[in-house]
């Protein structure tokens, strides 16, 4: 490692030649090894960094190096490059490390009466199936589940599969541990119903009960990948999707081959909700706008 001291990337601005910019920083960082993450982060996980992204980059990669113990950025990439047994270890930190998992419970509030609508509907069938393709720490894969034992009842065999790309967030949201000032959110009467809260060495937490637990199925997913296999027994037979705040990572020709792959997912009449700056009103061979980013399968 460098000897010189870690300073928040934001004192380095990227607008400074390389030279200057990496006086001002742990690691050297230079423009072209930015151009390699974006050219990195694109083929693996589809994601576009735009310019602006520069000291974020540096910032959340600067963990891995400190973690992998390399003092460049040069270096690090080369081996992830170079090194198929260390890009197998960490390839996937690296892609964990640039994702971003902003989530709550019953973030953008206006599609859960939506859903729920669309739910009772079903009540009294069997099979429903949902999908969320973005389920971070866990918050928003667990609204939907409060959402389908609401509508549904308790006793319902509809399930949710909830995936992200990143298996750090994943595994923590297969705990189904929260602190207990982010499920306040939810409400008193969800917060008895659906949550333990935890005693003595945890308290300030709470975590979900196994009845709403057990309707969700966690499980690794790549958007980019050619196959879902998390999601073969149900090509075709979704009720619902939810993939909100994912498609504006990616640029247009990626989006609406995912949407044409979404389309192929869901059954037809099928709910695709997405994220409160996401418009896809040009995808009509696929889907039409039923509410505000609430889009239904067209039936043919």
């Amino acid at each position: 490692m460098g000897a010189r001291a870690a300073i928040g990337a934001q004192d380095a601005p990227a607008d400074l030649p390389d030279g200057i910019a990496n006086a001002m920083r742990e690691f050297r960082f230079s423009t072209r090894d930015f151009g390699r993450v974006q050219k990195m982060i694109r083929a693996r996980a589809g994601i576009s960094l735009s310019d602006s992204k520069f000291n974020m980059v540096y910032s959340r990669l600067s963990r891995r190096l400190r973690a992998t113990k390399f003092d460049a950025f040069d270096a690090y990439l080369d081996r992830i490059e170079g090194d198929a047994r260390f890009c197998a270890v960490e390839l996937p930190e690296f892609v964990n490390a640039l994702t971003t998992n902003l989530t709550s419970f019953f973030r953008e509030p206006h599609h859960f009466p939506i859903l729920a609508e669309f739910l009772a509907q079903r009540r009294g069938q069997t099979g429903v199936k949902l999908w969320c393709a973005a389920a971070s720490t866990g918050e928003q894969p667990y609204t939907i589940a409060m959402t389908m034992i609401e509508s549904l009842g308790s006793e319902t065999d509809a399930r949710l599969l909830a995936t992200d790309i990143d298996t750090k967030v994943l595994a923590q949201a297969q705990s189904g541990v929260f602190s207990a000032e982010a499920a306040q959110v939810c409400g008193q009467a969800r917060l008895q119903k659906f949550f333990l809260r935890g005693k003595e060495a945890n308290e300030g937490k709470v975590r979900v009960r196994p009845g709403l637990a057990r309707l969700v199925n966690f499980a690794p997913l790549n958007l980019l990948e050619d196959r879902w296999p998390a999601l073969e027994k149900f090509a075709g037979e979704l009720d619902a999707l939810f993939c909100r705040n994912v498609m504006i990572y990616f640029d247009r020709p990626t989006q609406h081959a995912l949407l044409a792959r979404f389309a192929q997912a869901l059954a037809p009449g099928g709910l695709l909700f997405v994220g409160h700056s996401e418009n896809f009103t040009d995808c009509r061979d696929w889907f039409f706008l039923r509410g505000k980013t609430v889009y239904e399968k067209v039936k043919r």
